[in-house]
């Protein structure tokens, strides 16, 4: 028996997710009305919406500033979407404020893979092999442990692809992907620079 899918139950999700009225109606007919069921399905949708636009060129955007409780940290970040009128949308400014934050808490030091330099990997490699070698690891298993620890430390330092914050479910990669899905145009992180009182700064991106 399948389960009816009503006004209330539509916005309910509408307000949970942000997403049009038609796709949220669409994702939970196909979750046979289970709410939960239904916002993985939009993500989903949104994921793959995602990967189409990858490739459209995201010359707009928004430049943020965030500075942390105290004036200790300051952050600025540059999100570049294809129009100014997406990049006027509170959807875009609350994520684009969003990131700041973030880049506050989190330091990263990479807004993607691509920008690890071949030196660093390189560094990390050499440091994870010898200390698994030096706690006693058969060499069988040492490049396992090397391979496993290089993408703990891509989690940690590159932005894309750390916890985000407010909700460490989800990664900034699939965060600024589930926008795309929503927004409709291509959103890439281009540069960010992070300045710690007292440590010196930090920056990524072209």
């Amino acid at each position: 028996m399948s389960t009816q899918i009503n006004a209330q139950m539509v916005k309910e999700l509408r307000e949970r997710t942000g997403a049009p009225m038609m796709d949220c109606k669409s994702a939970l007919t196909e979750a046979g009305g289970d709410a939960d069921k239904a916002i993985e399905v939009l993500r989903k949708k949104g994921l793959a919406k995602a990967a189409k636009k990858a490739g459209r060129v995201a010359a707009d955007g928004l430049v943020a500033s965030y500075i942390h409780a105290g004036g200790k940290i300051g952050v600025l970040v540059e999100l570049n979407c294809e129009t100014d009128f997406v990049a006027r949308t509170d959807d875009y400014q609350q994520l684009v404020k969003d990131l700041a934050m973030h880049i506050a808490a989190a330091d990263p030091s990479f807004v993607r893979r691509e920008e690890v330099t071949k030196e660093v990997l390189e560094t990390e490699r050499r440091l994870y092999r010898e200390q698994a070698l030096e706690e006693g690891k058969p060499e069988a298993v040492v490049d396992r442990i090397v391979e496993g620890k290089l993408k703990k430390f891509y989690g940690e330092s590159v932005l894309l692809e750390q916890p985000f914050v407010k909700d460490t479910d989800v990664t900034i990669e699939r965060l600024i992907a589930e926008k795309i899905g929503k927004l409709g145009e291509n959103i890439q992180v281009r540069r960010f620079a992070r300045f710690e009182l007292g440590g010196g700064g930090s920056s990524a991106g072209e």
